[in-house]
Parts: C-alpha cells; structure tokens; sequence
C-alpha cells in the first residue's frame, strides 16, 4: 500500500533537489520516476504541479510515510515552506483557476469545458471510450459553457456550489468553487457559464442563499489588482 505526500510551489523542485543529491528529478508534466531508498524502500516520483506553479507528488510506503514526511519537513524548513491545510490548499486551487474533480466537474463534463483539453487529450491516440465525441467537438465545433473565473464586487456571503449566474434576467451559468481571498482582497469563484456570457468584463448576477450580488468575468489564473 502506497500514500501520497504532495510538495508545491516555486521552491518545490529545489527542495526536492537538496533531498536527492544528485539524483535528477522528473522534468516533464506527469513524468514519474523511481527512487531507490534503503530506509524509505521503493518512493515514486511524478511532476504533478498541482496549485499552478511547480509541485511534485511523492508515492511513498504506508510505513514509510513518517519518515518520508520528517525528511520533507526538515527541507521545507530551510525554503521558508509548511504543512498545509484543507482550507489554504483550496484557496491556492482556486486562485490559480484549477478544476477539482467533485467540485468543479465531474464524469457528466467533456474536458473541453473544463480546460483540461492541452494536458488531457490526446487526438493521435488509439481508440478509447469517448474519442469519437472529443474529436467531433474539436473539429468541428465547440463546448457551450466553459469554466471561467469570477470576482464578486458586494457579496454579503460566500456562493455555495449549485448557485446560478444569470444575465439580463437568463441563466448564464452555476458556481462550482468560491473562497475569500485575502490575496486577492476579494470573494471570487470558478464557474461553469455558457460561452456567450464567459468573456472576460462581462457582468452577471449571482443569486446565493443571502440575496443577489454583482460579478464580474475575469480571466485565469486570478491577478491580484485586476477590477
């Protein structure tokens, strides 16, 4: 049995580095490699960059995760790095734009409306459950919503997942994820909307649990400072 410890950031690779000498890390998105440890036994390496900078995930032994975890500890010390809780890691998630499965999608969505197409796609492969429909959809047409990011200016409370956008009165689309960012100084969220009201500008009206407020499209990743 296998658990998983996850190292993200910008000091990730560095981190890891220090830990493994001279042994080189997995340079590639997704690439995984094995390593050897005498104490820790067989530890998996992949690029996985899961909070939208640089990370890597690590599956390590179930016995061996202490351990593994100790040495970690001991490295992300000296980067200025720390354990992370749920509630950080979903608000770096979102400040970055990244879908999570369960929350943001789920089997009923295509790729396409989520923005996994780049990285999860692949129009060459053999045959596969699905292909014919992805394919069709990349030649000759398109999603009709999209997962887009969205800043709400007067929200008295957080939108809970399901709430609707709507514009001139017609629903545009439903919130997936939102938090209160203090990065940002702002209550933003993801949002699967229909592509006509996704542009970046557009304003639309979430209704939540606590009455309407004015959002606005933004683009993704969120920028702090952007209106």
């Amino acid at each position: 049995l296998y658990g998983l410890l996850s190292v993200q950031g910008p000091a990730a690779a560095a981190v890891l580095q220090e830990l493994r000498d001279s042994e080189p890390l997995p340079a590639k998105a997704f690439e995984l490699r094995q390593l050897a440890d005498a104490t820790l036994g067989e530890v998996y390496l992949a690029n996985h960059a899961r909070l939208g900078t640089s990370g890597f995930d690590l599956f390590v032994p179930v016995g061996a995760l202490a351990g593994m975890l100790v040495q970690l500890m001991n490295g992300l010390g000296a980067a200025g790095g720390r354990l992370c809780g749920w509630r950080a890691w979903e608000t770096a998630r979102i400040e970055a734009g990244i879908p999570r499965f369960g929350a943001d999608m789920d089997s009923t969505n295509f790729p396409q409306e989520c923005g996994l197409e780049s990285r999860a796609v692949s129009y060459q492969k053999g045959c596969y459950i699905g292909q014919e429909v992805l394919n069709r959809i990349h030649t000759m047409g398109h999603v009709n919503r999209e997962l887009r990011g969205v800043r709400l200016t007067d929200s008295p409370a957080l939108p809970a997942k399901g709430d609707k956008l709507f514009r001139e009165g017609k629903e545009a689309g439903v919130i997936t994820s939102a938090v209160a960012s203090p990065a940002l100084g702002a209550t933003v969220a993801l949002a699967l909307v229909r592509r006509e009201a996704g542009a970046a500008g557009t304003r639309l009206t979430v209704r939540t649990s606590a009455g309407e407020s004015d959002a606005l499209m933004v683009g993704l990743p969120f920028e702090a400072g952007s209106p």
